[in-house]
């Protein structure tokens, strides 16, 4: 009976746990989209150049990478959040080039705001999934991360390939891969096998962050006009 009774009083305190861990991630998840828009609005207001071609992404993988080693190094410490905080607005300020081509279009401001709205969207249909769900996701792993490999080396060809067939391509295979990596990251921490909510948050964003960004280059594609 020992062995039932101390399973009885440690799975309410494990759900608090975890309870607690998901409601921290979300707060900072929400936290961290003000430095997001605060950089996207830098970089616009003040017409800052951006690298672009192959050279350009390589250098914003390696900032963007030594930001990621960084939140892993401290999210244990006070300097965690200041850190991802720090990201998160490096990657707003990333969107520049991205926000300036849209906002040529003649609607290029309801694009972003059809891609804002659809992202939300797809966060709440995927992360009620991975709460209310009975499936157990974590299988999804090991395809998923092999996915983001093949996404990742099909965009850098395609800089220098410059195909618009493939373009599309990745656009989808990206929607695909990052909506299914919000259920993933959200059930980890559901489930527990995530317990720092500054890791938590990482996932999470990054998976919201590339969904909006090729959801806006759809639209553009689709529904853009320059009239």
């Amino acid at each position: 009976m020992i062995p039932n009774l101390q399973k009885t009083y440690d799975v309410p305190a494990n759900r608090a746990v975890r309870h607690q861990v998901l409601r921290n991630t979300y707060w900072l998840l929400a936290l961290s989209m003000i430095p997001t828009v605060f950089g996207a609005y830098v970089g616009l207001t003040t017409h800052m150049p951006f690298m672009g071609g192959g050279l350009g992404a390589l250098l914003f993988l390696a900032v963007a990478f030594g930001f990621i080693f960084a939140i892993e190094k401290t999210k244990n410490s006070a300097a965690g959040v200041p850190v991802l905080l720090g990201f998160t607005f490096f990657m707003g300020l990333m969107l520049t080039p991205l926000l300036r081509y849209t906002l040529g279009f003649g609607n290029g401001g309801a694009l972003i705001m059809g891609a804002v709205g659809g992202t939300a969207v797809i966060f709440a249909a995927m992360a009620t999934i991975a709460t209310v769900s009975k499936r157990d996701f974590s299988g999804m792993g090991s395809w998923l991360f092999a996915g983001t490999i093949v996404l990742i080396l099909a965009s850098i060809a395609n800089i220098f390939l410059q195909l618009s067939a493939l373009q599309l391509v990745t656009l989808v295979m990206a929607m695909g891969i990052f909506s299914a990596w919000m259920i993933y990251d959200v059930q980890r921490v559901v489930n527990g096998g995530e317990t720092n909510y500054i890791s938590a948050t990482l996932s999470i964003y990054l998976d919201l962050y590339n969904v909006f960004t090729a959801l806006l280059r759809l639209l553009g594609i689709g529904f853009g006009s320059r009239d």
